[in-house]
């Protein structure tokens, strides 16, 4: 099944990503979700078990959405990282696993001692 967007937006203030697409779904991924789960290597790493745990992105911004092609979209952080690239695909599984994948990676800061800090 091909997935377009019908709609991208972002709410600055709350932080938010609202991507909607064409089978009628709609997703609110917040930027701190889409910065430790970005498809590049630095955080996937270069295979499996390679993955690099993110920590100190609860307030990171997003400063712009380029367009890649018909199928995907870079998403530049004011943190300097700009080199994911985010499919349609991809932004419809962070969107429908999303709380499963926010628990595991809240989980696993905790395994690692790291307490997040507040907004």
């Amino acid at each position: 099944m091909e997935l377009s967007p019908t709609e991208i937006r972002l709410r600055k203030k709350s932080r938010l990503l609202v991507i909607g697409f064409d089978n009628g779904s709609e997703f609110e991924l917040p930027f701190e979700y889409l910065r430790v789960h970005s498809p590049s290597a630095e955080v996937r790493g270069h295979g499996p078990g390679q993955e690099v745990l993110q920590t100190g992105k609860e307030s990171v911004d997003i400063t712009a959405l380029e367009p890649i092609g018909h199928y995907a979209l870079r998403i530049v952080f004011d943190d300097g990282h700009d080199t994911g690239l985010y499919s349609w695909r991809y932004l419809y599984e962070l969107g429908t696993d999303m709380q499963a994948r926010w628990q595991a990676y809240l989980d696993r800061l905790t395994e690692a001692g790291y307490a997040r800090q507040p907004d």
